[in-house]
C-alpha cells in the first residue's frame, strides 16, 4: 500500500503558508487559532503554546486532511501532487475538497485542470487583488 501521508517538504510548505503563532489570535473567520492554523475546543483566549506543541498540533491535525485526500481521490498522485492537495485541504477543509469541482476534474484524470480549479479558491485571485 502506498504512503498517503504528506512529505517533509509538504509539511514545510504548510508551515510557510500558515505561519506560526505561539499566542492565540482570531483568524479572519473569527475563530480562536494558534500554532500553524490549529482551531478547536482546546484553543481559547489567552492561550500560549511552545514551538514543540505547535509542531505536534500540526502533525495531529494533518492526519484528518491526509485521510480526506486518501478517501476522496480516486486517481494516482505523485508525492508533490499529494503534498499540494493535502496543503490545499488543510487550508480550506475536507468539505471543500469533497464538494469541489477540482476534485471532480482530478478524479476524471484531468490533472491539467487541477491548478486552475485550485486557484478559483484563492480569495486574492477572486477579488482581483
Amino acid at each position: 500500500m502506498p504512503d498517503t501521508s504528506i512529505s517533509e517538504k509538504g509539511l514545510e510548505l504548510i508551515k510557510e503558508f500558515e505561519g506560526k503563532r505561539l499566542k492565540v489570535y482570531k483568524c479572519p473567520a473569527g475563530k480562536w487559532t494558534i500554532g500553524y492554523g490549529h482551531t478547536g475546543k482546546d484553543v481559547y483566549e489567552g492561550k500560549v503554546i511552545t514551538e514543540a506543541e505547535a509542531e505536534r498540533l500540526l502533525r495531529q491535525d494533518l492526519k484528518t486532511f491526509e485521510y480526506a485526500v486518501e478517501r476522496n481521490v480516486e486517481v494516482n498522485l505523485t508525492q508533490h501532487q499529494r503534498d499540494a492537495l493535502i496543503s490545499w485541504t488543510y487550508n480550506l477543509g475536507s468539505g471543500s475538497l469533497k464538494n469541489s469541482d477540482m476534485l471532480k476534474e482530478l478524479n476524471q484524470g484531468n490533472y491539467g485542470r487541477v491548478p486552475d480549479e485550485m486557484r478559483r479558491w484563492n480569495k486574492l485571485t477572486q477579488d482581483g487583488i
